[in-house]
């Protein structure tokens, strides 16, 4: 009689399964919906942090390299005797670097948080050029700065005679006039790249990518660094060597 019983209770449960069906599928659907708009949900968070904190770094980063800078400036004019030639080309340096921050990295960390370009097809070469022309500036300035010192230490003599103010302005106004040679006069008159990416920037303004020719990539890097790093590397050098000459001649 139980067994009789038992198979009676299954039979009855496999004859409503048919009925119970509708209903099953319907609960894993609406699971399977809350489970995908939970991962989408999650998702958003996740990105909205990530964008937050790329804002703050940038944002700390560029706060720091403008008020660092500003601070640089304001020591050096506000202190008589800080006022040499050597910290004028540090407060020049300072003041390239600064406007890097505002030209530069502002519109860079906006390309970073929205993940296109948003200023159109003339802003981009604008940006373009002020990246290539500070960067290469500062560059200069310490390439003026290591022939200063070579001055300064291995002929001290003639270092009075050698870096006058006059001498002074004419380097101050080689290093802010010349990189406009390799930063806006290529790139906008369309030297500094192929045929096909400037018709791509045509096409899709809101991409803003420095794609550039072999013979820029060439000429360019020669200006603003080989160059500048290879006169670097000889001031310093010399004047490693005379400071090395004078230490022995102090334990003699």
């Amino acid at each position: 009689m139980e067994l009789n019983g038992t198979m009676e209770e299954d039979s009855a449960n496999i004859t409503d399964l048919p009925g119970q069906l509708p209903n099953i599928l319907i609960d894993t659907g609406q699971r399977n919906e809350n489970e995908t708009y939970d991962r989408a949900e999650n998702r958003e968070v996740e990105h909205v942090l990530v964008l937050t904190a790329k804002a703050t770094v940038m944002g700390f980063i560029i706060l720091c390299a403008l008020f660092g800078n500003l601070l640089v400036i304001v020591s050096v004019m506000r202190h008589r005797k800080l006022r040499v030639i050597t910290n004028y080309f540090v407060v020049s340096l300072a003041l390239a670097d600064m406007l890097v921050a505002i030209f530069a990295m502002t519109f860079n960390a906006s390309v970073e948080l929205s993940g296109k370009w948003l200023f159109g097809y003339f802003m981009c070469d604008v940006w373009n050029s002020l990246d290539v022309f500070f960067s290469t500036v500062s560059i200069l300035h310490l390439c003026c700065i290591s022939v200063d010192r070579y001055y300064a230490i291995v002929q001290p003599l003639d270092y009075p005679l050698i870096m006058t103010n006059l001498r002074l302005g004419a380097m101050l106004s080689v290093v802010w006039c010349s990189p406009t040679v390799m930063s806006f006069l290529p790139i906008f008159a369309g030297w500094y790249t192929t045929k096909e990416h400037l018709e791509h920037r045509k096409k899709y303004p809101d991409e803003c990518v420095f794609q550039v020719n072999k013979l820029y990539a060439v000429i360019s890097s020669s200006v603003s660094f080989w160059v500048p790093g290879i006169i670097m590397i000889a001031m310093y050098y010399k004047i490693y060597r005379e400071a090395d000459r004078q230490e022995r001649m102090l334990y003699r």
